[in-house]
C-alpha cells in the first residue's frame, strides 16, 4: 500500500479552516525544542496551540530538564502569530521503562520506539480530550529517523478512542528538518546527540554518534 501524503492532507485542512475564518485549537506534543521550532513557526499562524512537553523516555533526569529548559528558551525567542501555551507533562520515567520492558535490545526505530510513540501520543490525545481541543498531534515526524506513517496510524487509533481529531502531518517534508536545524542554530538551542532513552544513548554513542532529533 502506498504511503499517504500527509503534507497534502494538512494543506487541505489548513486551507479549509482559513477559508472559513477559523483558528482551531491544537494540543501539540513536543519531543524537544529544536524539533518543535519549525513546527511551531509553521502552525502558529493557523492554530491556538497548547504545547505539551511530555517525554518520560528521556533519561537521565538532568538531560530531561536540560531539554525542557531548551523548549522554554525557544518559546521566549520564537515569534508566533498566535500565543503558544506550554504545558509540562508529568515526568515519570518509570512508566516508560515499564512500558518497554523486554524490548531493551530492540534497534532504534523498532518495536520499542513504537511503544514509546504510543505512550506519548496516548497522553497527548487524553489531555486534548480533557481540554476540549479540536486536534492533537506531535512534532516527532519532523525527524528523518521517525516513521510518519506509523505515527499517523497510532494517532488514528487514539483519535477513535478519545474522540479528538488527529492532525495529519509529516513535518520533515518541504525542508522541515533542515529548517528546524537552522532555527536551532539561530536561537542557540541545545541539540541532543541521542533520541532520549538510555537504550538509544547506548546505540548512538556506541556507534558513529550521528546527531539525531528526538
Amino acid at each position: 500500500m502506498p504511503q499517504k501524503n500527509y503534507q497534502k492532507e494538512l494543506d487541505a485542512l489548513l486551507q479549509s479552516h482559513t477559508a472559513a475564518g477559523e483558528t482551531p485549537s491544537l494540543l501539540l506534543h513536543s519531543c524537544c525544542g529544536p524539533c518543535s521550532s519549525y513546527v511551531l513557526e509553521y502552525l502558529a499562524a493557523f492554530f491556538h496551540i497548547t504545547l505539551l512537553y511530555y517525554n518520560p523516555n528521556i533519561l537521565p533526569a538532568a538531560e530531561y530538564h536540560k531539554r525542557l529548559d531548551t523548549q522554554k528558551q525557544l518559546l521566549r525567542l520564537l515569534p508566533a502569530a498566535n500565543p503558544i501555551v506550554l504545558l509540562e507533562g508529568d515526568y515519570a520515567p518509570e512508566e516508560f521503562l515499564c512500558a518497554v520492558k523486554g524490548l531493551e535490545n530492540e534497534p532504534e526505530g523498532g518495536a520499542r520506539c513504537e511503544v514509546c510513540f504510543r505512550l506519548r501520543l496516548g497522553e497527548s490525545a487524553k489531555i486534548a480530550k480533557a481540554r476540549g481541543c479540536d486536534y492533537f498531534g506531535t512534532t516527532l515526524s519532523v525527524s528523518p529517523h521517525k516513521n510518519a506513517q506509523l505515527l499517523a496510524e497510532i494517532a488514528a487509533q487514539l483519535s477513535a478512542e478519545y474522540g479528538v481529531k488527529a492532525l495529519p502531518a509529516d513535518f520533515k517534508k518541504r525542508g522541515g528538518c533542515q529548517r528546524s536545524v537552522l532555527l536551532a542554530g539561530q536561537f542557540g538551542l541545545y541539540r541532543q546527540d541521542f533520541c532520549g532513552c538510555p537504550f538509544s544513548m547506548r546505540e548512538e554513542r556506541g556507534g558513529e554518534g550521528e546527531r539525531r532529533a528526538t
